[in-house]
């Protein structure tokens, strides 16, 4: 009998103490006791997304929230740029064309982040409801130029960046405000470090003047019903709330690591599985722009990536993510972010290095390992 290992890009593991957290008895939701957890909740979520302005929570995964943003800033006819460079690129332009809302679609190579002057371009060509694009590209295993584009969107007016950070908030240094990211989504499954069921979104004051024009239509999803609610420590519609307690001690663990040791903490142990897979003669998806969130890697010529995620499973009860579309069979994805420390990336890549052995790939055994213990 093996422990369970969850390796991927999330859901990713809940720590012991929010899982008690999580099994106490229930709080109701129109009680003054909750209306004081979402007090808390919600002066640590602006911290953690360094952000004046109010962090909505939503029950939904984080596609809701990428829909909310949307719905709630365009109305059918209006324009948005999107960023498709993965899977989470491709969702957004598939939830504006569900509303009417005509999409402009920036393809990048999978593996490559977005060139800011490519945005700058389309930018000076046409009016833009929104820039859409991910801080993260869980697929890939890209990170984008969050600054850049953010920066570039704030010379129009009404035009506002939307960033999905669902596997890059808590993760890398996300400044909200100081960079001018009018909408950031988040999801309860990935750094927040809790089962899926919650999403959390802010929203900038440029966003808001748009949500009072937005037409498409909305009422689960409405955010300025959420907005009016939040106002007063309670939510529109039932919530989890087992997830808002559990995410209340979250939020109050990651105060006491703090922001800056938790980036360092993200970034040490991804540029340790990415400096064992160089040692074993693996090469990264994505080279020029890692995730600090997930990595992304090839696997040896002749192997199927999908083996080396099914030999995990079977052999070693561990779980981590095959590629996606074109990339499944040729790249595997091990996902580090949140209650994760390096002894996990120690397990992780000694069962990889196992595995790949196992199906005949010739290499020195604990040469990848010795680089992460390295990091130690």
């Amino acid at each position: 009998m093996m422990k369970y290992r969850l390796m991927a890009p999330g859901p990713t593991p809940v720590p012991e103490d929010v899982l008690t957290e999580m099994a106490k008895p229930i709080w109701h939701h129109r009680t003054p006791a909750f209306e004081k957890v979402m007090a808390e909740v919600q002066t640590d979520l602006k911290w953690l997304y360094q952000t004046k302005n109010d962090v909505l929570l939503l029950s939904s995964s984080g596609t809701g929230a990428m829909e909310a943003s949307l719905i709630n800033t365009c109305s059918p006819g209006d324009t948005i740029l999107v960023v498709d460079g993965g899977k989470f690129g491709e969702r957004f332009a598939k939830i504006g064309k569900a509303f009417g809302v005509n999409v402009d679609t920036l393809k990048v190579t999978w593996g490559q982040a977005v060139a800011v002057s490519a945005i700058d371009e389309k930018l000076k060509q046409k009016d833009y409801r929104a820039v859409c694009v991910q801080a993260s590209e869980t697929s890939t295993g890209v990170e984008h130029p969050i600054k850049e584009i953010a920066a570039l969107v704030k010379n129009y007016p009404s035009t506002i960046a939307i960033v999905d950070a669902i596997t890059a908030l808590g993760v890398i240094n996300i400044p909200t405000d100081e960079w001018g990211i009018d909408i950031l989504i988040c999801g309860s499954q990935k750094a927040l470090m809790l089962p899926p069921g919650l999403a959390t979104l802010s929203v900038s004051d440029k966003a808001w003047l748009l949500a009072d024009k937005s037409t498409c239509p909305k009422f689960y999803l409405n955010l300025k019903t959420e907005r009016k609610n939040i106002a007063a420590n309670t939510t529109a519609w039932t919530p989890p709330v087992s997830l808002i307690q559990g995410l209340r001690l979250v939020l109050q663990n990651m105060r006491k690591e703090g922001l800056e040791a938790m980036f360092k903490r993200h970034a040490t142990m991804a540029a340790s599985i990415r400096n064992a897979a160089k040692a074993i003669g693996l090469k990264l998806y994505a080279p020029e722009a890692p995730s600090t969130s997930v990595s992304a890697i090839y696997a040896p010529d002749g192997i199927d990536s999908g083996k080396i995620v099914k030999n995990l499973r079977e052999k070693f009860n561990m779980t981590i993510a095959n590629g996606q579309d074109d990339a499944k069979g040729k790249i595997f994805r091990i996902g580090h972010l949140g209650y994760y420390d390096m002894l996990d990336m120690v397990a992780v890549w000694s069962a990889i290095e196992k595995s790949l052995a196992d199906l005949g790939y010739k290499f020195e055994i604990g040469k990848g390992v010795a680089e992460i213990i390295k990091a130690l």
